[in-house]
């Protein structure tokens, strides 16, 4: 059995401890903000945070979320109201939107783990997550005014 934290309900997961955190937060759970991309940790559209770090969903087993918080993106702010989320409306960042919660949660983890980065720093800290829209630049303008935020 695997307890986990996840948005702030302790949860307690009896199936098999190697599924992906992924399947199990979206198929068992019904949060379904998470999405699945690529299966393979390379878009990032699974990104969800444990113990408030970035991971990739898709590849994590349930059983790493062991006696963890994980938080989703329906945990990140229950009314959308985090710095990273306004930022991203203020700068009309979507455009499919398919990648965006984890363009969200990417952002979200790496200001909670330096409030002031450096434009390099949010280039390195983004990457790894795949807009196939390319809206990059609208993305790194939200993760820059965000930084003001928080």
């Amino acid at each position: 059995m695997v307890s986990v934290k996840i948005n702030g309900i302790n949860r307690r997961f009896h199936g098999d401890p190697n599924m992906p955190l992924l399947w199990y937060v979206r198929d068992e759970l019904g949060l379904t903000g998470t999405k699945f991309g690529c299966g393979m940790a390379l878009c990032g559209a699974c990104t969800v945070h444990v113990d408030g770090v970035a991971v990739r969903g898709c590849v994590t087993p349930v059983s790493y979320a062991d006696g963890k918080e994980v938080t989703t993106i329906e945990g990140l702010d229950s009314e959308g109201n985090h710095p990273v989320q306004r930022a991203w409306r203020a700068h009309n960042v979507p455009q499919c939107g398919y990648c965006q919660s984890g363009q969200i949660m990417s952002a979200a983890s790496l200001l909670n783990q330096n409030p002031d980065p450096s434009d390099d720093e949010i280039v390195a800290g983004m990457a790894g997550n795949i807009c196939r829209c390319g809206t990059y630049q609208r993305i790194f303008a939200a993760v820059r005014t965000a930084a003001q935020e928080v």
